[in-house]
């Protein structure tokens, strides 16, 4: 975006210095105001026109690109929360969900109150179109018009934001859950006004166990509770999804059945997904990659060391440590599962001191690595452990880690009725 060649336009449209209109127009774009929006609300201030652009046509929500600039669709109103932001040094209030139509479905944000409730069915004019997590989303501002329509549109999505944990997404608004809360700490950190006391935990229900921050640290939010939780949004947190209960979210109790199991998914399944905080994957160890076995940390951050170097800290006394990473495989993708001391040790069928004494023995560390590769490469094993995916690939930091035990003749006859043969 070329904010020079903006402002110089708007400065020049309004008869004002192009420094002063170029820092108010970054001031609104540093809190991800629309640029069309920005334009019109530095307009407003210095008394110059609302308008200029001409009315955007009609568009089918798929063919909302991030290019589309400003469009007017009609579509179903599926979900509406909303969210307080910092904003121009004020907090403000927005409403945010998903729109859909027959032939799909796109996240809004409104800057300021329609009246539009779950289930109408809206005609949105002007609603500018930007990237969001690199998917089209609109944005609807003072310059946006809304227009109840009398006919109801027919969509093939469900209208309502009940989920179940296991079907959120990092960017889903305005849903629903009933979970049960299994962990729960309360901290204290340096918020947008100052210390702030917050909860934070995993709850769990039927499908899936998801790490969540309750961000007013209310009193019924306990370890142990089942609540039904109206308005929260899923945010990515270390590669998973992760619930967040904001000063709109409203609770009540529920009753909940928690899962003892972790869903269990194909290998490609999980890595398609971005990232699952709780999963069980099936798969074949076609290799255990350097950096296993005998390893040094850092006594500092608990980083890797090289050669006494630590990349934060520099020279460092490191500690021992042992650890696994195991490249599975079932045939749909790849997974790098990775073993805490802990599983390593249960593997390797000794401590961390006796690995130290056989390397000491062998005058070599790799004797470790070697010996948990001869009884890992080839076997099968059940993983189940909390799964992230990024630009170096797909890592499953274990929990648990076993020598799949299934009947092969079950798993045929399971797979054999999922195929109707």
């Amino acid at each position: 975006m070329d904010i020079d060649a903006h402002a110089e336009e708007l400065a020049s449209a309004l008869g004002e210095d192009k420094e002063e209109v170029k820092r108010d127009l970054e001031n609104l774009l540093e809190y991800s105001v629309p640029v069309d929006e920005a334009k019109q609300s530095v307009r407003r201030k210095y008394g110059g026109a609302g308008g200029g652009d001409a009315s955007p046509s009609a568009v089918d929500i798929a063919d909302v690109s991030p290019e589309s600039g400003n469009v007017t669709v009609t579509a179903r109103v599926l979900t509406v929360g909303r969210r307080s932001i910092r904003y121009q040094g004020d907090d403000t209030v927005i409403r945010e969900g998903e729109l859909a139509d027959g032939t799909g479905t796109i996240s809004y944000t409104a800057w300021q109150d329609f009246g539009f409730e779950p289930g109408d069915t809206v005609t949105i004019g002007n609603a500018n179109v930007r990237e969001w997590e690199g998917e089209p989303e609109l944005n609807l501002g003072e310059s946006s018009s809304v227009a109840m329509e009398g006919e109801t549109l027919d969509v093939p999505h469900e209208v309502g934001g009940e989920r179940d944990l296991v079907d959120l997404t990092a960017g889903d608004r305005g849903r629903t859950v009933e979970a049960k809360v299994l962990e729960l700490e309360q901290r204290t950190i340096d918020g947008r006004d100052g210390e702030t006391t917050i909860h934070s935990g995993v709850l769990g229900d039927e499908t899936a166990r998801l790490p969540f921050t309750d961000w007013q640290a209310r009193p019924e939010v306990t370890e142990g509770a089942e609540l039904r939780m109206e308005d929260v949004y899923v945010r990515e947190f270390r590669g998973v999804p992760s619930v967040n209960l904001t000063e709109f979210t409203e609770t009540s109790p529920a009753s909940v059945e928690v899962s003892d199991a972790a869903p269990r998914v194909s290998i490609g399944e999980a890595v398609t997904s971005g990232g699952m905080y709780d999963v069980e994957v099936l798969g074949n160890v076609l290799e255990v990659r350097d950096g296993s076995g005998l390893i040094e940390r850092c006594p500092e951050c608990g980083r890797l060391v090289q050669n006494g170097q630590c990349r934060s800290h520099g020279q460092v006394d490191p500690e021992d440590d042992l650890r696994v990473k195991a490249i599975l495989d079932d045939g749909t993708a790849t997974v790098t599962a990775i073993l805490d001391r802990e599983l390593t040790e249960d593997i390797y069928g000794g401590t961390l001191d006796d690995a130290l004494e056989a390397a000491r023995d062998a005058m070599s560390r790799e004797v470790v690595s070697d010996d948990i590769a001869e009884t890992l490469v080839g076997r099968e094993f059940r993983v189940r452990g909390h799964l992230s995916v990024d630009e170096y690939g797909a890592n499953l930091d274990a929990t648990e880690f076993a020598a799949n035990d299934d009947d092969p003749a079950a798993r045929a006859a399971d797979l054999l009725e999922e195929v109707g043969a």
